[in-house]
């Protein structure tokens, strides 16, 4: 009996070049063709993991028209994503698509009724909720270790000087996934079908960037600070985002508030999380916890994956410690939801509360009102 492997394009080959050794290597992808605009660097990419010369485009539209390709997978700048992702999804194709899902309400109602309507799968293919520190949290939670969740935090402060052209003066909020997913996720059991999701939110802007940056997006805040309420729970999430004029370590974090253990990640490279315990006296000292890598849960093939990087030069590398190991976990998880042998986390709406939160988060800043949150 042949075996069904899905042929996969990725779009986008700076960040977006560190999965196409995964996909070779997982034994149910091929990896099938790739895409950049720079006809150079497209070419150099595909003869150094020796794509066929015929599988690489410059042009998203007429790649699209393969029918060989089953799913593509978008890496490319943030405004992209919105357009490329609907593209794809008319013509038929699965897709996965780094994060935010877009910028526009808009664009992410149509991703939300067009994934509805061809029932491809699209996954948002944000790391942090496959990160070494967010699965050994979650893991805590569901074996009942950290007991019941009483508040929930995070953070992504990064110095963006140095990044392309469309990141100046970008609203700290409308790149928020990384603090927001964490928060919702550990709440979420998608096997079992439920998703915990954000339904309204206030949000704070604090400080000013340099002048030149403020007309760009009609945004004058250095930091961002937002309150989200939880959709039929008790428990609130404060999630705090910087990409500007602020002096802060590069810090993706996530903490968790609960009552019989608190998790909190690190505050500086090269740290461990911290512990603390709640009980006899002797056990209220906290302390720092090693974190297992969590590879045993992927493919053999893969496994190596949640290590290595191949361009360790890529600011995302430099500024993120290689996403903490959460490579392989996404694309072996939006492989198996391509094949159907479970659902993709986070599958369309999700993804789409995980980004509306910061797009409505920043409205709220701007205007001072809390603001609800769309339910497509």
């Amino acid at each position: 009996m042949s075996h069904k492997r899905v042929n996969v394009a990725i779009v986008g080959l700076g960040f977006g070049s560190e999965f196409i050794p995964i996909y070779q290597a997982h034994p149910d992808a091929e990896m099938y063709a790739i895409c950049r605009r720079n006809k150079a660097e497209l070419e150099a990419c595909g003869a150094k993991f020796g794509i066929p010369k015929e599988r690489r485009y410059t042009d998203f539209e007429a790649m699209l028209k393969d029918p060989n390709i089953d799913a593509v997978h978008i890496n490319s700048p943030i405004p992209d994503h919105g357009p490329q992702t609907i593209a794809a999804l008319k013509a038929g194709k699965h897709v996965a698509c780094t994060v935010p899902m877009a910028t526009k309400k808009e664009e992410i109602q149509e991703i939300i009724e067009l994934q509805r309507k061809t029932g491809k799968v699209y996954m948002m293919m944000e790391t942090v909720v496959y990160a070494r520190e967010y699965l050994f949290a979650k893991d805590l939670y569901d074996r009942g270790v950290l007991g019941r969740i009483q508040f929930l935090r995070g953070s992504h402060q990064q110095d963006m000087d140095g990044w392309p052209g469309y990141w100046p003066g970008l609203p700290p909020m409308w790149y928020a996934t990384h603090c927001v997913s964490p928060c919702l996720a550990i709440l979420s059991d998608p096997a079992k079908g439920k998703l915990a999701l954000a339904e309204s939110v206030v949000c704070h802007g604090s400080g000013r960037i340099r002048e030149e940056f403020i007309p760009i997006y009609g945004s004058p805040f250095a930091i961002e600070t937002a309150t989200f309420k939880i959709k039929d729970s008790d428990v609130c999430a404060e999630v705090t985002r910087s990409l500007y004029d602020t002096a802060r370590q590069y810090r993706e974090s996530f903490d968790v508030t609960a009552s019989n253990a608190s998790f909190e990640w690190q505050q500086l490279e090269g740290e461990d999380p911290v512990l603390h315990m709640r009980g006899l006296p002797e056990h209220q000292i906290p302390r720092r916890v090693k974190v297992p890598d969590f590879a045993g849960r992927l493919p053999d093939p893969i496994r190596k994956f949640t290590g290595a990087i191949h361009d360790a030069t890529h600011l995302s590398f430099v500024q993120g410690g290689g996403h903490g190991g959460s490579h392989p976990h996404l694309a072996h998880n939006f492989l198996m939801a391509v094949l159907g042998n479970q659902p993709a986390f986070p599958d369309a709406p999700t993804s789409a509360n995980w980004t509306l939160v910061g797009i409505c988060a920043h409205e709220s800043a701007l205007s001072g009102d809390r603001v609800k949150i769309p339910m497509w």
